[in-house]
């Protein structure tokens, strides 16, 4: 019994290993080609497996969206929220937030660029499950965020009046544009120049204690 206990769970074991390795080359592709692009067949040939094998994780192109999905979800939670989270909070973590978002882009963790922000304008218009877990990934990065300013606020960083929302709406608007213009258009600058925008944005918002000492350097006063 208890031998076979263990081989099963070294089973189980090895078949999410694969099916995480099967999902960080769907990611990869669907970044650069689309989720409506993103096929069992495609990513089969791709990995050059048997569609069988391929059904036995994922019944339907659909569950294979879906799971595609919420793998780049927790790759962008691994690379972007998490090392921000071990900021204090204030500043220092919405800062955080903000440059390894940017970054992430610029390192090219997906392959085809942001893979929300190319999700989001390809299903925008697509109602269904899989637009649902896309806005559901979305919003959370954006409560993300607003959060993050929110903290900013209670910590003396950021002055009272300052909509915590509309505020993370304007530091998201600045970053997805400059992944446009460094997509579409090989803005080589545009990483750099959102940087440098969204610290204006920060900068005309702080409270005066926020202008001294550590965040003195990090405000560029």
């Amino acid at each position: 019994m208890m031998r076979a206990t263990t081989e099963t769970r070294q089973a189980v074991r090895k078949g999410e290993r694969t099916r995480e390795g099967i999902l960080r080359v769907a990611v990869d592709l669907a970044s650069v080609e689309g989720l409506e692009g993103l096929s069992i067949g495609h990513l089969a040939k791709t990995l050059k497996m048997s569609k069988s094998g391929l059904f036995a994780h994922f019944g339907s192109k659909r569950d294979l969206q879906l799971a595609t999905i919420e793998m780049a979800r927790s790759i962008f939670v691994d690379y972007v929220v998490h090392p921000a989270l071990a900021e204090p909070a204030g500043i220092q973590r919405l800062w955080k937030l903000c440059d390894r978002w940017i970054g992430h882009v610029e390192e090219k963790v997906f392959a085809g660029g942001c893979f929300f922000s190319a999700a989001s304008f390809e299903f925008d218009s697509r109602p269904g499950p899989v637009r649902t877990a896309i806005v559901a990934a979305m919003k959370e990065w954006l409560g993300i965020l607003t959060r993050a300013v929110e903290e900013a606020k209670k910590a003396g960083h950021i002055k009272d009046g300052v909509n915590a929302s509309s505020f993370a709406l304007e530091i998201y608007s600045i970053a997805v544009g400059s992944q446009w213009a460094f997509q579409l258009l090989d803005e080589k600058r545009a990483h750099r120049d959102a940087r440098e925008t969204i610290l204006s944005r920060i900068r005309s918002q702080v409270t005066s204690a926020a202008r001294r000492g550590e965040f003195a350097r990090l405000l560029k006063f």
